[in-house]
C-alpha cells in the first residue's frame, strides 16, 4: 500500500513531466519551418553528408575496385539485399583464389541500415546521396554494382616494419 505523501509526490512529478512537454511543444510551434520546395529548388537543394539513398563500389580510372569478394557485407545484409557472386580462378603458382564475378544490389529491399558498409573490411562500397530513384518498374532497382570487365585493385606494397629495441630488463 502507498502512502498519502508518495501519492501526492508521483502527482506533481506526473504534472512536471506534462509541464516539460508542453514546453518543448510550445517552443516548437514558434520555430521557422524548413519546407522544401521539390522539385522546384533541385539547384539549390542541399542533402545532409549523412544521409543515405543508393549504394555505389567506386572503381578508380583503371576499372579497378577494392571488393575482394568476402561475401559480409552480404552475411550482414538484414533482409538479403546484396548477392555477391564470386568466381574461382587459379594464379600462376598453382593456388586458387576467390575473385568478385559479379556483385548485384536490389535498392528495392534495402533498408538503408549501412550495415554493409559498416562491416566491409576493404571500404569497397559506400552510400551515395542520389535520392532520386523512382522508377516505374521494380526490375530496374536490381543493379550490378561492378562494372563490366573491372578487376580487383592490387595492393600496395606494406611500409616496412620498424622494430623498437627495448632494453633488456635487469633482475
Amino acid at each position: 500500500m502507498r502512502t498519502f505523501p508518495e501519492y501526492i509526490s508521483d502527482l506533481f512529478g506526473g504534472i512536471k513531466s506534462l509541464l516539460t512537454g508542453l514546453s518543448v511543444t510550445w517552443k516548437e510551434l514558434w520555430t521557422k519551418k524548413v519546407t522544401q520546395q521539390y522539385p522546384e529548388n533541385r539547384s539549390t537543394l542541399v542533402i545532409s553528408d549523412r544521409f543515405r539513398a543508393e549504394l555505389v563500389m567506386p572503381h578508380d580510372e583503371n576499372n579497378e575496385h577494392a571488393c575482394t569478394a568476402c561475401g559480409i557485407c552480404q552475411m550482414n545484409c538484414p533482409n538479403g539485399t546484396i548477392q555477391v557472386i564470386p568466381k574461382m580462378v587459379e594464379t600462376e603458382d598453382g593456388k586458387k583464389k576467390k575473385l568478385l564475378d559479379r556483385y548485384v544490389y536490389d535498392l528495392g529491399m534495402c533498408t538503408f541500415c549501412n550495415l554493409c558498409v559498416l562491416t566491409c573490411p576493404s571500404d569497397a562500397i559506400k552510400f551515395t546521396n542520389q535520392f532520386e530513384n523512382a522508377t516505374f518498374t521494380r526490375g530496374k532497382l536490381v543493379q550490378q554494382l561492378n562494372k563490366e570487365g573491372s578487376q580487383l585493385r592490387a595492393k600496395k606494397p606494406a611500409a616496412p616494419k620498424t622494430q623498437i629495441q627495448t632494453p633488456p630488463k635487469e633482475a
